[in-house]
């Protein structure tokens, strides 16, 4: 079993979108997802509520997810996917320390950037695999990102972070599709937004793969930019 924890100890990163497309990617009879909500905001639940088809699984946690992964793990579970609080509290560490990878999102500005500093030390101290993931960047012109994104990666250069080499882009999809208890590729699948959460999860799947030892680490994201 494979878990993925969402972490950053800034608010507004986008935890909780990126589990939810990802969980609605992912998620399929042969590949069963459990999602977890150690969020007190409860972002995810509500999304799960407008979904109302309790597919992925939910289940909250507010202290501990340890439990909940274990008996995910007896139950046959594939993927736990875990959206945690912007803090550093024991949930947030009791996540690190189940975790396959985390995925930690970050804004492409100076704030986002220079919080993720204490996140990135949390996995590092857990010894646990990591990758920065840009978010909400502006989009693309002429195939080339924007000024800011290029910025903000070279500044996660200097704390030697494994980033993404794509980006999720701030796009009315990803929100309307949240709104609508929908993944990016349920909304619209030949959409942009949809081709971009499907490229970040190929990435995530072949650095869970090269964790485990079943693939080579080249190119995997938690190695160098996937």
């Amino acid at each position: 079993m494979n878990v993925i924890v969402f972490a950053s100890r800034k608010g507004g990163s986008g935890k909780s979108t990126l589990t939810a497309h990802l969980a609605a990617h992912v998620h399929k009879p042969s590949r069963p997802c459990l999602l977890v909500d150690a969020d007190p905001q409860g972002s995810l639940t509500l999304w799960h509520k407008l979904r109302g088809t309790n597919e992925p699984p939910l289940k909250t946690a507010n202290r501990s997810v340890s439990e909940i992964v274990a008996s995910a793990k007896r139950d046959g579970y594939e993927w736990v996917f875990i959206d945690t609080p912007p803090n550093m509290s024991a949930v947030v560490d009791d996540a690190v320390r189940n975790a396959t990878m985390v995925i930690i999102p970050a804004r492409p500005g100076v704030f986002d950037v220079n919080a993720v500093q204490e996140t990135i030390q949390t996995c590092r101290s857990a010894r646990k695999p990591y990758a920065v993931v840009m978010n909400g960047a502006p989009a693309l012109r002429e195939g080339s990102e924007s000024p800011i994104v290029t910025i903000a990666r070279e500044a996660l250069a200097k704390f030697r972070a494994p980033v993404w080499s794509g980006q999720v882009t701030n796009r009315a999809d990803l929100l309307l599709a949240l709104a609508h208890g929908e993944g990016a590729q349920e909304y619209y699948s030949e959409g942009r937004a949809a081709s971009e959460i499907s490229r970040l999860w190929s990435a995530i799947d072949r650095s869970v793969k090269a964790i485990r030892g079943s693939v080579s680490s080249n190119g995997a994201m938690h190695k160098q930019a996937a």
